[in-house]
């Protein structure tokens, strides 16, 4: 399971062991999601070089102390989700080259009385803790200087020693999932100075009076605060805010998936000073019940002046007040997507005086319809140059629209437009209006870059002289099937033209003419990436060189033609070949044949009715009809026949008709002629006796032969009726009438046999 570069997959195998074999070349090896149990000691012994063991989601419960002795060279371990109850030292002594470590999600308790990575001197990530760890001790992290990342699942910690984490002099990013806020408070006075970003999952900030516990935040020296699947209060919020007001380094926060109970009526009055340091403001999928009773946050207006980047995505925010757009004189980035902004809510969002330095602006997935009243609301914007209004649903675009006078990217892709108007800019650099219905594009912009004009439903590339400047062009997925001399002359000045998903005719001529005529720096058009030229052309980010095509590639018209040819001919061939040898007739026989194979062999003789089923063409029914049924059914005692004519059920399927008369009887009567082997459903009949009757190897069958038959002119399909002519007695009806009472007096006996 190994490839070129020596990583071997066995996840998901269904082992209950560490498969034998394993050698000095491996280097990653992938265990997960299996059975395995136990790690013994010489399991690993002879993968010395590995650098990544992956063993989470096993049901591994104990580990062989010396199990992991030759992995010096490891780099990433992985033992989450497993059953391991306790965690040795041992274990990692001799990892001198960890870097990660993963542990999460098994079900030990605590980390033992001392420090289990004590030896890991270049650990850079640990991740650690399950919903049964509740104990941290002091001395767990001795060892432990500096990491990178630290995780901490503590949903059930309750017991904190103070100093624990104290060791560690520097984390970058913290993260810890925990219910006790007292238990909280404690994790976080040892780590005031070392944490730079602190993340905290799942705790509940539910009233004013356990926040005061929480003051020792204010020391910290973390410069970014994330909250994510938190509970928030009106009661609590001021309190959040005061205390993170007073962090001295504090440069960004983060609220994502959180939850807010209120409507934004916060009772107490934020301190006069406000943070100086605080830049970053971020809200994801915010929760607020009753968001549409929120307040006009005016309580919290002295604190936005200085922030600088603001998002706030997928929170229901269908209005900005005015008052709140005004107070944010610094913000040069804003992010509200995924809302609910209409036209109108924007025009009040974005009144006169509000956001005065914003340069970047994304609106896209909100509720926006009118891109002339988009694009007035936004006008006074002086310093607007990035504007993403994408997924939203303009529909049909005015001639005329007044922009921000400095915009230079303008993002209008899946915006449902039919058709691009002199509306957009001249003032862009960079347009995207992919992802809607364009059938041409053929405006005027001197100062356009890049163009992305992917998934429409363009035919041919957009003229080159209305946007004599344009360095890269994307018309992925449009509806192209070739380029012309005159198109590829005028793009002389682009870098980049990516065609690829069209549906180019991949001509020999017409690879011939990109090889050697196209000017461009790279294209694109979505051949194969077997294609390799000699040119600075490049085919799918590929080096071109000698291109050779298949018959396929040059000749597609032909080629399909003649595989459509073929097949037909091959379809005749076979309707042929089955008219001749009666294939249709053979189906329909097998069919029959399985129907008749459910039930059961032998009627019980309750259900017998009949002494004899005749079977006989039409052609002989006027000497069956007139002379042997009469004969038969008049004789002493009389004998009971079942005719087709005469029995058969109304309105069932004849076949079945057939099958349940012949189990309905006795006996079945042939009677032969040159008529009867041309008969279909004679045919049918006598088969269905050689199903049901000769393979019982009894004589239920009654042959008589009314004229003389030829043997060619029996089918060679009916191979038993052949053998049974050969080898049994059957009866002819003798043209003299002194011969006809022996064969009447013969018949008789048969059927009473």
């Amino acid at each position: 399971s190994c490839d070129a570069s020596q990583l071997c997959n066995c996840s998901s195998m269904g082992l209950e062991f560490i498969p034998a074999g394993l050698t000095a070349k491996m280097t990653v090896l992938n265990l997960t999601h299996n059975r395995i149990k136990h790690i013994q000691s010489q399991d690993l012994q002879q993968a010395v070089n590995l650098k990544t063991l992956l063993l989470q989601s096993n049901e591994i419960s104990s580990i062989d102390e010396d199990s992991f002795q030759s992995l010096e060279r490891l780099e990433l371990l992985d033992l989450s989700n497993n059953s391991l109850a306790h965690l040795s030292p041992v274990w990692f002594g001799h990892l001198f080259s960890l870097q990660h470590l993963h542990l999460q999600g098994n079900s030990y308790r605590d980390l033992g009385q001392s420090s289990p990575f004590s030896r890991l001197r270049n650990l850079s990530s640990l991740h650690l803790g399950n919903p049964q760890f509740s104990v941290i001790r002091q001395g767990n992290f001795e060892g432990i200087e500096f990491l990178h990342k630290l995780w901490i699942d503590g949903s059930n910690l309750s017991q904190y020693e103070q100093g624990s984490l104290k060791s560690i002099k520097q984390i970058n990013h913290m993260i810890i999932n925990i219910r006790s806020i007292n238990t909280f408070s404690e994790i976080v006075r040892d780590l005031v100075h070392s944490v730079s970003w602190l993340e905290v999952r799942r705790i509940a900030f539910s009233s004013a009076a356990e926040m005061q516990v929480l003051r020792v935040m204010s020391s910290s020296f973390a410069k970014k605060i994330s909250f994510r699947q938190t509970l928030l209060t009106d009661a609590t919020v001021p309190e959040i805010v005061s205390i993170l007001e007073d962090m001295p380094k504090l440069v960004e926060l983060e609220l994502v998936d959180c939850r807010l109970l209120g409507t934004g009526q916060w009772k107490m009055e934020f301190q006069a000073k406000k943070s100086q340091t605080l830049r970053v403001f971020t809200i994801k999928k915010l929760s607020i019940e009753e968001f549409y009773l929120f307040t006009d946050l005016q309580a919290v207006e002295g604190l936005l002046s200085l922030f600088m980047r603001v998002t706030v995505q997928n929170t229901k925010v269908f209005l900005v007040p005015c008052k709140i757009s005004q107070h944010l004189q610094s913000l040069v980035y804003l992010d509200l997507s995924a809302n609910l902004l209409g036209d109108l809510s924007l025009e009040h969002s974005a009144c006169q005086g509000a956001w005065p330095s914003l340069q970047t602006l994304n609106l896209s997935q909100n509720s926006l319809s009118d891109l002339e009243m988009t694009s007035e609301s936004l006008s006074h914007l002086g310093n607007l140059i990035v504007l993403d209004i994408s997924q939203n649903n303009f529909g049909e675009i005015p001639d005329v629209c007044k922009w921000p006078k400095h915009l230079k990217y303008l993002n209008l892709s899946s915006t449902r437009i039919p058709k691009v108007t002199s509306c957009i800019p001249q003032t862009l650099e960079v347009l995207d209006v992919s992802g809607n219905n364009l059938k041409e594009f053929g405006l005027q912009l001197p100062s356009l870059k890049d163009l992305y004009l992917t998934r429409n439903q363009l035919k041919t590339l957009p003229g080159a002289a209305p946007i004599p400047n344009l360095v890269s062009l994307s018309v992925r997925r449009n509806k192209l099937n070739s380029f012309s001399k005159e198109q590829f002359e005028s793009f002389r000045r682009m870098e980049l033209l990516d065609a690829s998903d069209n549906n180019f005719i991949c001509s020999c001529e017409f690879l011939s003419f990109v090889h050697h005529e196209a000017r461009l720096a790279q294209v694109l058009v979505g051949w194969p990436d077997k294609y390799v030229c000699d040119s600075p052309l490049a085919v799918r980010g590929a080096q071109v060189g000698a291109v050779h095509l298949s018959l396929m590639e040059c000749h597609r018209s032909l080629v399909v033609s003649l595989i459509c040819v073929l097949v037909f001919l091959v379809i005749l061939l076979l309707v042929a070949v089955g008219y001749k040898y009666h294939v249709v007739w053979y189906l329909r026989m097998t069919w029959a044949w399985l129907q008749a194979k459910r039930k059961p062999k032998r009627a019980p003789p309750k259900d017998v009715c009949y002494d004899a089923f005749v079977s006989y063409s039409e052609n002989d029914s006027e000497w069956v009809e007139n002379t042997m049924v009469r004969e038969l059914e008049q004789a002493c005692p009389p004998f009971r026949l079942c005719l087709h004519k005469r029995d058969f059920v109304p309105g069932k399927w004849i076949v079945d008709n057939i099958i349940d008369s012949i189990e309905k009887s006795r006996k079945t009567l042939f009677v032969l002629s040159e008529h009867f082997v041309q008969s279909e459903w004679c045919k049918y009949e006598l088969d269905f006796s050689h199903f049901r009757l000769f393979d019982e190897n009894n004589d239920a069958a009654i042959l008589i032969l009314l004229e003389p038959i030829q043997s060619k002119a029996i089918p060679k399909r009916f191979c038993k009726l052949r053998k049974i002519m050969n080898t049994k007695t059957y009866l002819e009806w003798p043209l003299e009438e002194e011969q006809q009472q022996v064969f009447w007096y013969n018949l008789k006996i048969a059927l009473r046999s």
